[in-house]
């Protein structure tokens, strides 16, 4: 083995750890800095380079929907430049833009996300490619092929399950609620740690539990700020105010068009309507986008663990997820006649079965839309929630020349009044500000950053969490980097005769909230760290002992000869050191203790004498 020698002042306390600094950088690549949409941040920590989700922006339909990847490498695949990737849910602005990643871009490392985010992750991807290019024919994008090889390279977490991914690196899952496999991960390096949450909810709803992490105490939680500013109200009183809308709307003849997303907050008010309308004796028909609802139940019943505790109890008795009232949706239904109520994906308007419908119903005003989430900037959903009634929308037309083998494809944009109600009910899987301030009571990190909000709302929460945890909270935007400074605990075992000696000159006892220096010398062996005497050091090492001495010039006037005065010298400090070792030696020095004083006289003149005193560095000066 190989040995380090280090002169070392150590902070003695009881847990016998020391203090060592460290940077970890962070760094959104054009997502979820100062935005919603587009999740992927780089971290680096520990000589590691991890990337945290890796998503689009579902406002753009260009270039702007994927993050900027040239920020990690101007040319080349990012293999060789990232340690990992992992994914924290299937929902597309965390996940959507990982095809695009690795198999274009190019990165064939390992890619980890949890069970049900492998299982249904592609078929969201799949869903969307389809959209994207079949439907409106873009280029520049991902294919179905490249979707399978890109999950060819995931490998499945289990929560709690601790998975090293190299000798140094290691990744631990936590249950976040928010949809089902949603997963907070903590990732460690050495002693250096950082806890990314994804999106994650702290309150338990109607089919999933609320989130969890222990103690972990990471150098940094990189925690999502959706609703920074937002304190929801009574999860009943909302339920309460969703059935009445709906059921007024129903009343009087109206159409109810509720956009959600394939999985998750779906489910949640599915649940609700189908109690409510059993109870109501209600006819008017409630229909689910077709394929959906038989795909959800696929995969709560495989993955029935990831769901609430009620839930699980009542499965065998009874599916939660086979509804009597809520049939499958044919896109013909949208034009039938009387009261109805549809859910369509996707949740934001911005594409899809739920925006056809939506052109369809926003001309009546005995109609509803209820938007159950938030919607990023640059959807439709974001903007008729902001008050705009008309929209320019993007229509297709498309001609096909029968004798020539040729089709050619119109886009036409054409303006929409929107005359339909429109309701904001937020029932949204994300923790408000409340939330956020219970999760950094549970993980008690040293650092704080905000992701995945709004600007002016990360601010406030910012100046919220720094006045009551006196933490360092950091808000990056995209493309910059904010680098911490960690002080991790490194374990080093001490000697007992080092402690001994410690408690010898009559220090305080060991006490963690109060750490005092000692002084050692800092041994490495084989990954191990140990803090001995230097007496005990160089025995082990196998060194000879060098001492270090430290020398000055005094000058005085003395008309004596030089003998003599040593002589005079001599007395007199036997005089006033008393209970010291004085002594006049043969060759003709003085020494007190280990302290040598020599006599000489100046060249230039007889009567000046120059004192030469030399100590060691362990003395500790004599007043005399």
């Amino acid at each position: 083995g190989c040995f380090l020698l280090l002169w070392y002042n150590s902070q003695l306390c009881e847990s016998n750890e020391c203090s060592f600094i460290f940077n970890t950088y962070l760094f959104p690549l054009q997502g979820a800095g100062q935005d919603v949409g587009r999740s992927c941040i780089l971290v680096s920590i520990g000589g590691k380079n991890i990337m945290l989700d890796c998503g689009m922006h579902m406002g753009y339909n260009d270039d702007r929907r994927f993050p900027d990847f040239s920020y990690i490498t101007q040319n080349g695949r990012l293999t060789e430049f990232l340690d990992c990737v992992i994914i924290s849910h299937f929902h597309l602005d965390h996940c959507g833009a990982l095809p695009y990643m690795s198999e274009m871009v190019g990165y064939d490392g390992p890619i980890y996300m949890t069970h049900p985010t492998k299982a249904i992750c592609p078929i969201l991807l799949e869903d969307f490619r389809k959209i994207t290019v079949d439907k409106k024919g873009e280029t520049n994008f991902f294919t179905s092929q490249m979707i399978k090889d890109c999950m060819k390279k995931v490998i499945p977490l289990n929560l709690h399950q601790t998975v090293q991914v190299d000798d140094e690196l290691e990744i631990k899952a936590y249950y976040a609620g928010h949809v089902l496999g949603a997963a907070m991960v903590h990732i460690k390096v050495g002693s250096e740690s950082v806890v990314y949450t994804g999106d994650y909810n702290m309150t338990p709803d109607r089919h999933l539990g609320a989130a969890w992490i222990d103690k972990c105490r990471p150098d940094i939680l990189i925690s999502e700020s959706t609703y920074a500013t937002t304190i929801r109200d009574s999860k009943r009183c909302r339920e309460r105010d969703f059935l009445k809308k709906v059921h007024e709307s129903i009343e009087r003849g109206g159409k109810v068009l509720i956009p959600v997303f394939a999985l998750g907050r779906a489910q949640e008010l599915c649940i609700l309507l189908e109690t409510f309308w059993e109870r109501m004796n209600l006819k008017a028909p409630i229909y689910f986008s077709t394929g959906l609802t038989e795909k959800a139940n696929h995969y709560y019943k495989l993955f029935i663990t990831w769901t609430n505790q009620k839930i699980r109890k009542t499965f065998v008795q009874r599916n939660m997820f086979e509804f009597k009232h809520i049939k499958a949706f044919d896109r013909s239904y949208a034009d039938n006649p009387g009261p109805m109520v549809v859910f369509a994906t996707p949740g934001m308007l911005h594409a899809g079965q739920s925006l056809q419908i939506f052109k369809k119903w926003a001309g009546n005003e005995k109609n509803m839309v209820i938007m159950p989430g938030y919607c990023v900037q640059g959807t439709i959903g974001h903007k008729i929630l902001n008050g705009q009634r008309k929209l320019e929308m993007e229509g297709r037309a498309t001609v096909r020349k029968l004798s020539f083998t040729f089709t050619l494809t119109f886009f036409l944009l054409c303006n929409l009044d929107v005359k339909l109600q429109v309701e904001y009910m937020s029932f949204s899987a994300h923790a408000d500000a409340k939330g956020i301030m219970q999760l950094i009571r549970m993980a008690e990190p040293r650092n704080m950053l905000l992701v995945h909000g709004e600007a002016v709302k990360m601010e406030f929460l910012k100046g919220k969490i720094e006045q009551e945890f006196s933490i360092n909270c950091y808000m990056p935007a995209n493309g910059e980097t904010t680098t911490v400074t960690t002080n991790p605990s490194v374990p080093v075992d001490i000697s007992l005769n080092l402690l001994k000696r410690e408690m010898a000159l009559g220090g305080p006892l060991p006490d963690p909230k109060k750490p005092r220096t000692m002084h050692g010398t800092l041994i490495m062996k084989e990954n191990s760290l140990k803090l001995v005497s230097s007496e005990q050091a160089l025995k082990e090492l196998g060194l000879n002992e060098h001492q270090l001495r430290f020398t000055c010039r005094v000058q005085l006037q003395d008309p004596h000869s030089d003998p003599d005065t040593l002589h005079r010298i001599y007395t007199h400090l036997k005089s006033v050191l008393k209970g010291y070792t004085i002594q006049h030696l043969p060759d003709g020095t003085v020494m007190v203790e280990s302290i040598v004083i020599k006599v000489s006289s100046s060249a230039e003149d007889p009567n000046t004498k120059v004192l030469l005193l030399s100590w060691s560095y362990q003395v500790t000066f004599l007043r005399c």
